[in-house]
């Protein structure tokens, strides 16, 4: 049985794995935009599931612990991939990125002794702020044809804060069975993409890519989040993970993706870095 441990400096340590692995997922994403999404996500988190093959035994955890995993990794990928089907990018994207402050809000609805105080609060909504600015650009048009794809992506939103904050209550189970959720998820989508999708012939190059996503941003990076949630406190690291959309914006400017580094996206690292601070201050005690 795994024991219950509080780590703050382990779990930002952690978290900061996650957020630096996950930012390289556009740009990876860039790259293999001609990869039907439901084949990428199932190679992908195959690949991610190898990480813990060594430790395959905790794949097979309790009934329960495994339904919830299954259907936070592969529930979270399958409404973010028809999100951005469905709806422009910009917008599905910012809507995706309320799961922190969702992060900060479930916290205290589902986790004992996480009740958000108003610093919590506030530097997730002044972080949030900043992902908004640098996820938009200042460019924001919610078109009602396109509700479905919104709603997908507040879906996905939802998914993975669930996700994360019931990682914590399910505990203790051990973090090698990330590897577990991984795997059948990947078997999820590739029999969704023989189903849906169509088929296509991957370059060498393109599983070079592939597997730089599993082992990275779809692999190692929910193994590092699985630890840090259960290290520390998940308000703290909801509102941190705002790094994510400005980190993801530096990679596509530095490999030439169209996306340009500007004072805004300065003004948002400010706005983010502050939020997660002020996240960060303790609460006092009544």
């Amino acid at each position: 049985m795994q024991r219950k441990t509080r780590n703050p400096a382990n779990a930002l340590f952690f978290a900061l794995i996650s957020i630096l692995l996950w930012s390289t997922f556009a740009t990876l994403g860039q790259r293999l935009r001609h990869v039907p999404p439901l084949l990428l996500a199932g190679l992908a988190l195959g690949i991610g599931s190898a990480i813990s093959l060594r430790n395959a035994r905790s794949w097979f955890t309790r009934p329960h612990i495994l339904f919830f995993g299954i259907a936070g990794m592969f529930g979270y990928h399958l409404l973010l991939f028809l999100a951005l089907r469905l709806s422009p990018a910009i917008e599905a994207n910012l809507l995706n990125y309320l799961w922190p402050i969702l992060i900060v809000l479930l916290s205290g609805a589902l986790l004992p002794g996480y009740r958000p105080g108003p610093r919590h609060i506030a530097g997730a909504l002044i972080a949030f702020l900043g992902a908004a600015l640098v996820i938009t650009g200042g460019r924001l048009s919610f078109d009602p044809a396109c509700l479905a794809g919104y709603l997908m992506a507040i879906g996905a939103a939802v998914t993975w804060a669930l996700y994360s904050v019931l990682t914590k209550r399910f505990q203790p189970f051990p973090t090698a069975a990330v590897g577990g959720f991984c795997f059948f998820s990947s078997l999820l989508a590739l029999a969704g993409h023989a189903l849906f999708e169509p088929h296509v012939r991957l370059a060498s190059g393109d599983w070079a890519q592939i597997a730089a996503l599993g082992l990275g941003p779809m692999g190692l990076a929910f193994y590092a989040w699985d630890a840090a949630l259960k290290r520390g406190d998940p308000r703290v690291i909801g509102a941190l993970s705002y790094l994510t959309p400005v980190l993801s914006t530096v990679l596509l400017a530095l490999f030439g993706m169209n996306a340009v580094l500007s004072w805004g996206s300065i003004a948002a690292l400010v706005l983010i870095v502050g939020g997660a601070a002020i996240s960060s201050l303790p609460v006092p005690e009544k």
